[in-house]
């Protein structure tokens, strides 16, 4: 884990929300206070594209899987539908009642699957001109805060201490209660385990088909903030941010502490690891931090 920071990028669009890269990592996204998306070249640090369009801070945003299309959920309620190239919104679509505060595509690019404070997670097919979502869940007592969307599964978290997964295929619908408040969710890349962010400042590794309590994360510190974890090195590691401006990593299995990394001194919130590579985007106030390993800064130099 011989990450080094590698560049500092002032989003300038108020608070940034999240970070998030596009499919392949050559690109990546930052959701702002502003109301707005921006595209950024995280290698280089060019901003390359605005979106502006919402009423509302832009609370998340995903790229769809050939990288012409964004979603973005905002507290304005709605889910916006851009084209890359050109910046412009080709569809708005309402129908939550409350802010919107996460969005995914599913493997296709053909479904945005969106999480919403109104307690609900709609689908929306946005390659037809329907504005209603083809499809609500609305078991949750909770404000929805993340989702795992995979070919044949919706995967949700809520403040009410649940994860739902939906098996699309079969109907079905299983509830794992963990019995605390989960403010985000993430899949390993093997799609066996999940690992859920707590609001009493553990991180969880779930078993996807038993619901069993793998293992538990602890050190990094939560206060009141929605603090985002990922896992990185082909399943091997648990990151996290923390309040006090750090990040911090685990070894999967051993659950130890392996790493603590000061990027900064305000809360690091939100982080999204490279698809492919090791380098690692985090976000703190109005910035984007660029981690990764030093030969590849060498090789960057050498491109």
């Amino acid at each position: 884990m011989d990450l080094v920071a590698k560049r500092s990028i002032n989003c300038e669009q108020g608070a940034v929300r999240s970070v998030r890269y596009n499919v392949d990592g050559s690109y990546c996204l930052s959701c702002g206070s502003d109301k707005k998306i921006k595209l950024w070249n995280p290698r280089t640090g060019l901003l390359l594209k605005t979106y502006g369009g919402h009423a509302d801070e832009v609370m998340d945003a995903a790229g769809s899987c050939e990288s012409s299309y964004i979603v973005s959920a905002s507290l304005d309620k709605s889910v916006i539908y851009w084209d890359v190239s050109t910046g412009l919104p080709v569809r708005r679509l309402r129908g939550h009642a409350g802010g919107v505060t996460c969005i995914r595509f599913n493997e296709e690019s053909s479904i945005a699957v969106s999480g919403s404070k109104d307690n609900t997670v709609a689908c929306w097919d946005i390659r037809t001109r329907k504005l209603e979502a083809v499809q609500t869940m609305r078991e949750a007592k909770d404000c929805i805060t993340a989702l795992v969307v995979s070919e044949h599964k919706i995967i949700s978290s809520s403040l009410d201490g649940s994860i739902r997964q939906y098996d699309i295929r079969a109907g079905e619908l299983v509830c794992d209660t963990i019995g605390v408040p989960i403010t985000y969710l993430v899949q390993t890349r093997d799609g066996q385990c999940l690992l859920a962010a707590c609001s009493d400042g553990t991180i969880r590794l779930i078993d996807n088909d038993s619901g069993e309590l793998l293992s538990e994360y602890k050190g990094h510190r939560v206060d009141d903030y929605t603090i985002e974890c990922g896992i990185i090195a082909s399943d091997t590691k648990i990151i996290s941010g923390s309040a006090e401006g750090a990040a911090i990593v685990w070894d999967l299995l051993e659950g130890k502490e392996v790493r603590r990394m000061r990027i900064g001194s305000d809360v690091v919130h939100s982080l999204a690891p490279h698809p492919t590579g090791s380098d690692i985007l985090f976000a703190r106030k109005r910035h984007i931090e660029v981690w990764g390993k030093p030969e590849e800064a060498e090789d960057e130099l050498l491109d």
